[in-house]
Formats: structure tokens, C-alpha cells, sequence
């Protein structure tokens, strides 16, 4: 997990790159869950949530300050 500041440190290309593939695993640990399968690790779910919300968050914060 990155730290705020390192990820308003990124390139534009490269944060749209990682929530991809964050999207793409939460959505792979969602689909073994709705299987009726055992997640890899019970709290990762939770910690790819907050990792995206994280992230869509400083994208939004930086495309206001563009704006301003």
C-alpha cells in the first residue's frame, strides 16, 4: 500500500494503470467469494477498497486543482 504522497507523486498514466489493476483484482477476489471459495487472505478485499477509494480520491483532488 502506498502512501498518499507517493501516489500524488505519480504520473497521470501510471495511477490510471494501478486502479485498473486494482479494480481487476477486487474484482477477482469478489468473484472467488461468490463461488463459494475461500479469499486468499480474508482482509484483502477491505484493504483493495480502501486502496481504490484511496486513490480515486487524490485523482479527483488533482483534477480540481487543474481546474482552479
Amino acid at each position: 500500500m502506498k502512501k498518499p504522497s507517493e501516489l500524488r507523486e505519480m504520473q497521470p498514466e501510471e495511477r490510471d494503470s494501478r486502479l485498473r489493476e486494482l479494480r481487476s483484482e477486487l474484482m477477482n477476489e469478489r468473484g472467488v467469494a461468490s463461488m463459494g471459495g475461500q479469499p486468499t487472505s480474508p482482509g484483502r478485499m477491505r484493504a483493495l477498497k480502501k486502496q481504490i477509494a484511496r486513490l480515486t480520491t487524490i485523482m479527483r483532488e488533482i483534477e480540481l486543482e487543474e481546474d482552479a
